[in-house]
């Protein structure tokens, strides 16, 4: 059973094709790439997927469950959570609180509650607070849990949305430019922590321009133009595939 199928799906805006018919299937513990030029239908893609957009035509199902019409937080508390390209991060909140954020959706309690101190919730807030800085941990951030999460350098707070989006514990998590802005060394610690999870189980769909951080990160890649899917292969094939090359990639680069 795949985690992700999307099944001929299609999206357009005022007469024009955003997302033409594309299908891909994810498994668990795969790190897929969705490359394309801008334009491509990318991020509309992760839209339809997340249920901020519903699909023309088409289906999208989460491990054999239908969710091309599903709202978003019903998507999200199935075990699909995402990160945005522009940072949200909760500034005049802690780090920690941050992650505790994300980790509500899956408490019984909720955030409202939690944040009240309402009776019969204290343990719950506190088994929370324990698994949000376990993520943590997991990008490297434990040590700056109570520090205010506006002070942290920009890839820091990259890394902190992923830490608050696996708090969701999702079974699929998608990153949408995870290694845009970072220098080499802060790109190549969100790429261990995105392999990481991935060999834990978690299935990850991944947007992102930088060429060497997809052709070293994905098992699976799939390339989109002007909303249609060209091409659909490991890392060696799409270098070599002309079509690629000619739409995203150009002539002279050196993946040819």
């Amino acid at each position: 059973m795949s985690v992700l199928a999307v099944d001929k799906v299609s999206k357009s805006f005022g007469g024009v094709m955003a997302v033409d018919r594309v299908s891909f299937v994810i498994e668990a513990g795969q790190i897929c790439a969705l490359i394309g030029p801008n334009g491509a239908g990318k991020t509309t893609l992760f839209n339809l997927i997340t249920g901020i957009y519903r699909p023309d035509e088409g289906r999208i199902l989460f491990k054999d469950r239908l969710i091309t019409r599903a709202k978003s937080s019903d998507i999200a508390a199935l075990g699909i959570a995402r990160t945005f390209q522009n940072l949200q991060v909760f500034e005049n909140m802690t780090v920690i609180e941050n992650v505790m954020a994300g980790r509500h959706i899956r408490t019984s309690a909720g955030l409202l509650a939690a944040a009240l101190g309402l009776p019969g919730r204290r343990r719950e807030d506190a088994l929370c607070r324990a698994e949000s800085m376990h993520c943590l941990e997991k990008v490297g951030l434990a040590e700056r849990a109570d520090d205010n999460a506006g002070i942290l350098a920009f890839g820091q707070q990259r890394l902190l949305e992923i830490a608050r989006a696996i708090a969701m514990k999702p079974e699929l998590l998608l990153l949408d430019e995870p290694a845009a802005g970072l220098p080499a060394s802060e790109s190549q610690e969100m790429e261990q922590v995105a392999r990481s999870l991935a060999d834990a189980g978690t299935a990850i769909l991944l947007v992102e321009h930088d060429m060497e951080t997809v052709m070293s990160l994905a098992d699976n890649i799939v390339v989109m133009n002007f909303g249609v899917k060209i091409a659909e292969g490991d890392p060696e094939n799409i270098q070599k595939n002309p079509e690629v090359i000619k739409a995203y990639l150009g002539e002279d680069t050196d993946y040819a």
